[in-house]
């Protein structure tokens, strides 16, 4: 059913909403339960339709329980691929990733410098835990780093959906495309209201 407006809101899920911990407590303390609550508020939820690219969807199934997951609830979930083919995006991101992609790579051989100077005055096991936290951190950090994240801001573009995802670097681009976006622990309370929304639209 729409809402107010007359137009049913499409909203794309990331697999943090239900796996990062710090982030599904408002919905369960397991990746499972809060898959299962998830789609309890999406049956009632009918002025939202929720959509999860078939990539992300394999993702999330490796961290909940098959077996305790409806098969009936799993009608309020839609997997969709992105039209990768169709979907046209402005030549200047691409300019923008490149460069971006550029400067970290030249952090990250900064922070190797860096640690190799080191090298003579610090135990080799907490050189290399170090190092590799500093490298993780300059070249993966708020930055598209995999398909699935590809795919989550190809498909909010083509549907004009809400994206929901706690990945700092699939925010950041979403911002770039003009793509609207909620914090995975406010999801809850969004739902909630657009279920009173749609109720008071009934009477």
């Amino acid at each position: 059913m729409p809402d107010r407006s007359g137009k049913i809101k499409r909203v794309v899920l990331d697999t943090s909403l239900f796996v990062n911990p710090e982030v599904r407590h408002s919905l369960g303390s397991t990746p499972t339960e809060a898959f299962s609550r998830f789609l309890d508020m999406a049956r009632e939820a009918t002025s939202l339709e929720f959509f999860m690219p078939p990539s992300i969807f394999e993702e999330l199934m490796n961290f909940v329980s098959r077996d305790q997951i409806s098969g009936e609830l799993l009608l309020h979930l839609n997997q969709k691929a992105p039209s990768r083919l169709d979907i046209q995006l402005p030549s200047m991101l691409l300019y923008e990733f490149v460069e971006e992609m550029r400067e970290r790579v030249n952090k990250g051989l900064r922070i190797s410098e860096k640690a190799l100077r080191r090298a003579h005055s610090t135990e080799p096991d907490e050189l290399i835990k170090d190092l590799r936290r500093k490298y993780r951190d300059a070249l993966r950090e708020g930055i598209l780093d995999s398909k699935e994240d590809v795919d989550l801001l190809l498909l909010a573009y083509e549907l004009d959906a809400v994206l929901v995802t706690a990945d700092g670097g699939a925010v950041i681009w979403a911002d770039k495309l003009g793509i609207k976006w909620l914090l995975p622990e406010k999801f809850p309370s969004f739902v909630e209201a657009a279920i009173k929304e749609q109720e008071g639209s009934q009477h």
